[in-house]
């Protein structure tokens, strides 16, 4: 493989990941904060492809930002150096002004074999008056739509 990371389907988002050596301690072990790495760019390329553009373009021209207000993971097994995954983005909740995107990590080489399971949930602001927003009609629609064709 030539890439670190790549998606590989749109319905769902899968984003294919290969473990880096500087991911990993001496053992070869992925070190538990770069979880967080994973999930969170995995969550990037979800709203990236939901939107059909970069993820922080369209939130600058739209005029809002999406911080992470929550993350929480569950660990299944281990990853090492090398080793390819699969992460499927899947939306579970949509609420007022948050909504929750679970992102399960699974090896390519045994598909039931989860790696991890993490839970996103953006909160939207106003650029301008950094106070929470209601989702934006325009993404609010996007995330309906891939969650009814996701479940």
């Amino acid at each position: 493989m030539d890439f670190s990371e790549k998606v590989i389907s749109t319905l769902p988002v899968v984003v294919r990941r290969r473990v880096k050596f500087g991911e990993c301690d001496p053992a070869g072990v992925v070190y538990t904060p770069n979880f967080s790495e994973f999930a969170l760019s995995a969550y990037q390329w979800f709203i990236s492809t939901l939107l059909g553009e970069p993820m922080f373009g369209f939130m600058k021209r739209t005029g809002f930002d999406s911080p992470i207000k929550a993350l929480s993971f569950e660990f299944r097994n281990m990853l090492e150096v090398e080793q390819v995954f699969d992460m499927t983005c899947i939306v579970t909740d949509i609420r007022t002004r948050t909504f929750d995107v679970v992102i399960t990590g699974r090896s390519i080489t045994d598909p039931a074999r989860d790696l991890f399971v993490a839970q996103v949930t953006p909160i939207t602001l106003s650029r301008t008056e950094r106070k929470s927003i209601t989702i934006p009609d325009v993404l609010r629609q996007k995330l309906e739509h891939y969650r009814q064709h996701t479940t």
